[in-house]
């Protein structure tokens, strides 16, 4: 698999999300723990909020939501995004 991070976030949303999707499946297959993965995803998002311009409407749209959001809503977005990601 892979997960060559910085080759996969300037890319469209379809691809972004099977992106997303492969690594928390590897993520699992690992015995990694979905809330571990949601804790990561967390952290992902604030990264990707700080460092990487978004490169499509969906991610200029989850920066903005992440930008307004407390701590609280963030953990929910991430979560979100994890289900979004394994459907």
């Amino acid at each position: 698999m892979d997960f060559n991070f910085r080759q996969n976030v300037n890319t469209d949303w379809p691809t972004w999300k099977n992106y997303l999707k492969n690594a928390m499946e590897f993520a699992e297959e690992l015995g990694i723990a979905r809330e571990k993965i949601n804790s990561l995803a967390y952290q992902v998002g604030d990264l990707l909020a700080q460092s990487v311009p978004p490169s499509n409407p969906e991610q200029q749209a989850i920066k903005e939501l992440w930008q307004v959001a407390d701590p609280n809503e963030r953990q929910v977005l991430a979560r979100l995004m994890t289900k979004v990601v394994s459907q």
